[in-house]
């Protein structure tokens, strides 16, 4: 039996005068450049570990969380939500500080935007902002670059409300064909 561990993430953008720029760490032992996120503690829901995480990682606060290409809720639904992830993916994994032996990751990934880039903490990780061109540079995995891509795409028209999170991402999906 495969074990199984709930992890939560974040694209963190932040607008620069003329262009939104990307959070990542440096993660010390993958040595690749990477979204901030980590696995999500028994007390917590996915989007608040993702939150988290990137608080801890980087040294941001305020920390937005951007609704993602779903549809809500129906008024006078009698529950309270949770932020739910853009995309949920399955990872295999090796062995890490939480499990002895190789298992997967079930990985929330949202996406997040914060109004000023200093971070006001220490962080865990050597933390930086790059542009989409940088990108291109940087050692990463190829599914973060992927998703990366999809989001720079149009960042600026889901986080500033001008077109619908679904409108804005169905060109690329479709692409995929």
């Amino acid at each position: 039996m495969t074990v199984k561990h709930a992890t939560a993430g974040a694209f963190v953008f932040c607008h620069f005068g003329d262009c939104w720029r990307l959070g990542l760490i440096e993660h010390p032992r993958l040595s690749r450049h990477m979204i901030m996120g980590g696995h999500v503690e028994l007390f917590e829901t996915q989007a608040e570990a993702a939150v988290r995480e990137v608080e801890e990682e980087s040294g941001l606060r305020r920390v937005r969380l951007i609704d993602p290409p779903t549809p809500g809720l129906p008024v006078g639904f009698p529950h309270s939500s949770v932020a739910a992830p853009w995309w949920t993916t399955e990872q295999d994994v090796p062995a890490d500080n939480h499990l002895g032996e190789p298992h997967v990751h079930v990985d929330h990934q949202y996406v997040a935007v914060v109004e000023d880039p200093t971070p006001v903490a220490e962080s865990v990780h050597r933390f930086g902002w790059f542009d989409q061109r940088q990108l291109a540079g940087l050692s990463m995995f190829e599914d973060t670059r992927q998703l990366a891509a999809v989001l720079f795409s149009c960042v600026d028209d889901v986080v500033t409300g001008r077109v619908d999170p679904v409108m804005a991402v169905r060109p690329l999906v479709a692409a995929r064909g």
